[in-house]
């Protein structure tokens, strides 16, 4: 029944977020177009049941960045417009649409890439992708990232396995207030 109603949630957030954040859209859109020429940024993922998905972002990096797990890229790719994205979280706003179509929640495991061997054998045995992967969750919120892939599996497996309505609202509003860094990048 939970999940049930946390997709409901989902839905009706993701419908409205997009709804009434579409100027703020529009307006990042433009501004990411000056930054990079290219501002959406489009990347497989592994979904649930380890289906693949089209994950859709604000473009952070430069165009050509290689395509791994944030904490294996340099800083020196992050753009000054990307950084600030990255720092408010507006980065993640388009994946109201990956939520809206279901492929997403707004809480959950964050997606990987099919090429994190490791993290996939480690969320594997801990039943990670039986749920839908999410733009924030329990990790997120303590600053564990896909750089710990047995941490990261085992912190997702306890969310997955306590989410209620109340967490699903408390990661949230962490979220939003600040809390947790995003994924961490390698200094140069």
């Amino acid at each position: 029944m939970t999940f049930f109603v946390i997709r409901l949630l989902d839905f009706i957030f993701a419908f409205f977020g997009l709804i009434f954040g579409f100027p703020i859209l529009i307006i990042l859109t433009i501004i990411g177009y000056f930054d990079t020429g290219s501002p959406i940024f489009i990347q497989e993922r592994v979904g649930r049941n380890k289906k693949p998905f089209n994950l859709i972002k604000y473009r952070t990096m430069t165009v050509g960045t290689a395509s791994v797990a944030s904490h294996l890229a340099s800083s020196a790719s992050i753009t000054q417009f990307g950084s600030f994205l990255r720092k408010t979280k507006l980065d993640e706003l388009p994946q109201l649409w990956n939520v809206l179509k279901g492929e997403m929640s707004l809480v959950g495991p964050r997606p990987n890439l099919f090429n994190q061997a490791e993290l996939i054998q480690e969320r594997d045995s801990h039943g990670v992708y039986k749920v839908r992967p999410g733009i924030t969750g329990l990790a997120q919120v303590n600053e564990i990232d896909m750089s710990t892939p047995v941490l990261l599996a085992k912190t997702d497996e306890k969310m997955i396995l306590t989410l209620t309505i109340r967490y699903y609202f408390k990661y949230i509003l962490q979220t939003i207030t600040g809390s947790g860094s995003g994924d961490r990048v390698t200094k140069d």
